[in-house]
């Protein structure tokens, strides 16, 4: 959203993008998921008196619009990507196929996954915690509004403390906000370890997958 309050703010778009470019710049391999709550909340839908799964559902084509606006912006930048759904709509985007994803990024190609787990009841942290397991990913990096986890809301609490590094059993423990706990377990069954940093940093990213800059990594024993 950036600074709206509704929908996508082109400018913020194109600045992710370049956070991603800087990032395959550094010879990694990428891929994205992305969330749709800047067009539809699913949660909040089923709060308002709407059924869950369908609010889910919803929700989950939003996601399919955030990457496609990711996918615009990425090849403006001249990154090549593909978007790959979780729900078949083969004349928008392909389905998700896990050989043909990695195969994609062996030829250097970000790949962005929408429409979550195509499952309702799971979020898209679930959903990212999914394909870095199966993607094999050295590890999942969560973009947020801050610079890591707090043991309070730092927005609405001046006294709360940044955490440098976490254990899964800490997090699920102590019911830490970074994800939920089934992308939290995922990760963990998996050994990926979690980097939760600000999206709103300019050179966060790349800054994040050298291990430097601030961030709070969640890993096996927090280490």
């Amino acid at each position: 959203m950036g600074d709206r309050s509704y929908g996508l703010d082109p400018n913020y778009v194109a600045r992710v993008a370049n956070e991603v470019k800087s990032v395959m710049e550094l010879g990694a391999q990428v891929c994205l998921v992305v969330g749709g709550g800047n067009i539809f909340r699913g949660v909040s839908g089923a709060a308002e008196g709407m059924e869950r799964a369908t609010g889910d559902q919803m929700g989950m084509l939003a996601t399919v619009i955030n990457a496609l606006a990711m996918r615009s912006a990425l090849q403006d930048t001249g990154v090549e990507c593909r978007v790959m759904s979780a729900i078949p709509m083969n004349n928008v985007c392909e389905p998700f196929i896990r050989q043909k994803a990695l195969r994609h990024l062996e030829k250097g190609r970000v790949v962005i996954f929408a429409a979550g787990t195509g499952n309702p009841f799971f979020t898209t942290d679930t959903a990212a915690a999914l394909r870095a397991s199966e993607m094999n990913c050295d590890a999942l990096l969560k973009g947020t509004k801050v610079d890591g986890v707090y043991n309070a809301d730092p927005a609405k609490d001046s006294t709360a403390v940044r955490y440098e590094r976490l254990s899964f059993h800490q997090v699920l423990a102590e019911d830490l906000n970074v994800m939920d706990h089934a992308a939290i377990s995922l990760a963990r069954e998996n050994h990926i370890p979690i980097l939760v940093f600000s999206l709103n940093e300019i050179g966060s990213m790349a800054a994040v997958v050298q291990q430097q800059g601030k961030f709070t990594i969640v890993n096996d024993n927090g280490d």
